[in-house]
């Protein structure tokens, strides 16, 4: 049953704390694993995606304690990774699949992987196939191409690889490959894309060299466990962003936002666009700094996004769509090609979407243009199963001026269970 939800909103006020970043609490699992000793994350995100992480490590054999946003992860190294006796599944979560399978390719034991419909169709030799090249033997539908993926790994030896697409993803992936392989591996990107593995390889004690598009890595390391506290996560955070902009007399504080050079060009177009944003307690932190970040009612206008900046804000795209229906004049969205391989085709559902709530939106080959500014009247709407789209369009309703109704809103608990008690607190 579709639910309804909150229209025509007079203002949002108040502050709030974002849970913990995605992509970092997925990776501060994984590198607890395979580091040697105890490592403490707080702020952890509770939500399926990164619940999902952990039940794979638990499966290979890792001892994991949860305290509510605490997690306790015992690694005993890549050589304390047992051969699971159950199938890997990944749920909707791609940074656990592609990820995971990195991690895998070193592993002298077999596995087999898979996950839900959404996962089934986004393709996978964007991975498999770099790490065939270190030697791992991969299996799966369609040439390895598509879910269920049996993997054997072992033995693999450092490549120098060029990604084909920028994609933080396949890089983390055969970073953890180049881990256990015997000389150097390099990886070279074809622009820059989010460095928390990097980061984080580093935070665990280990050595990695990055020289602008090309990281280096030496294979055989020993990492140690560690304390992390995971920021708010700007993806999630990106909602209440352009819903303060948008909703009219609001000011929303959101505080303790994971604030990362490579994350950050939500804020950056914002800005271009003529958004109210005030950043302050900016923490300088060598692993992932952070800052609290005001937004207020802003008067927008249309622009360009495109090129070197789409890969710092991929996932925020269908809410950048969103925001520009209530920009003066038009926005162009290029150079987007990833968002047809994401939970959904992302171009192709936001458009559809936006259009039912009176959107003027067309989409093209590689991204979107947008008319503004525009009313949006109502309707009924659907994530198809995809959390950022859900996520979009409960914020649409706060300035629609008739009833809407939302679809699968159960889509939006893969990365934010608190999302509507969240944006009921500011009403």
């Amino acid at each position: 049953m579709p639910i309804k939800l909150q229209t025509n909103l007079k203002s949002l006020n108040g502050e709030l704390a974002i849970p913990g970043d995605k992509s970092i609490s997925h990776r501060s699992i994984m590198f607890g694993a395979i580091a040697q000793g105890e490592t403490i994350v707080t702020n952890f995100l509770l939500g399926e995606d990164c619940l999902s992480t952990i039940d794979c490590f638990k499966k290979m054999g890792v001892m994991i304690e949860r305290q509510e946003e605490k997690v306790i992860i015992h690694g005993n190294g890549f050589e304390g990774l047992c051969e699971p006796s159950e199938v890997l599944d990944v749920g909707n979560s791609g940074t656990t699949i592609r990820l995971l399978l990195g991690i895998l390719a070193g592993r002298p034991f077999h596995s087999v992987l898979i996950g839900d419909q959404s996962i089934g169709k986004r393709p996978m030799t964007r991975v498999t196939k770099p790490l065939q090249l270190f030697g791992a033997a991969i299996n799966g539908r369609k040439h390895g191409e598509f879910t269920p993926l049996s993997i054997m790994g072992g033995n693999l030896e450092g490549i120098e690889y060029e990604l084909p697409v920028a994609s933080a993803q396949v890089k983390s992936s055969l970073l953890f490959a180049g881990l256990q392989a015997s000389g150097t591996t390099t990886v070279i990107e074809p622009v820059k894309t989010r460095d928390h593995t990097e980061r984080m390889i580093k935070q665990f004690g280990g050595e990695v060299e990055k020289n602008e598009t090309t990281i280096r890595i030496k294979g055989g390391q020993k990492l140690t466990g560690t304390a992390i506290h995971v920021p708010g996560d700007i993806s999630s955070a990106a909602f209440f962003l352009v819903a303060g902009a948008i909703v009219p007399g609001s000011e929303i504080k959101l505080t303790n936002v994971g604030l990362n050079p490579t994350r950050t060009g939500i804020i950056d177009i914002m800005k271009k666009m003529g958004a109210k944003i005030t950043i302050t307690q900016l923490t300088e932190n060598e692993f992932e700094p952070s800052g609290d970040i005001v937004i207020q009612t802003s008067a927008l206008k249309g622009t360009t996004i495109e090129g070197e900046i789409i890969p710092k804000l991929i996932d925020e795209i269908p809410i950048l769509a969103l925001l520009a229906t209530q920009a003066e004049g038009v926005t162009v969205i290029k150079d987007a090609h990833e968002l047809k391989v994401k939970e959904t085709n992302r171009i192709d559902t936001v458009v559809a979407e936006l259009t039912k709530l009176g959107a003027n939106i067309e989409a093209t080959e590689d991204g979107m243009i947008i008319y503004g500014k525009t009313d949006l009247t109502g309707g009924t709407v659907s994530s198809y199963g995809d959390h950022r789209i859900g996520m979009m369009l409960s914020v649409a309703a706060a300035i629609c001026k008739e009833d809407v109704y939302l679809e699968n809103e159960e889509a939006i608990y893969v990365s934010y269970p608190s999302f509507f008690s969240h944006l009921q607190s500011l009403i």
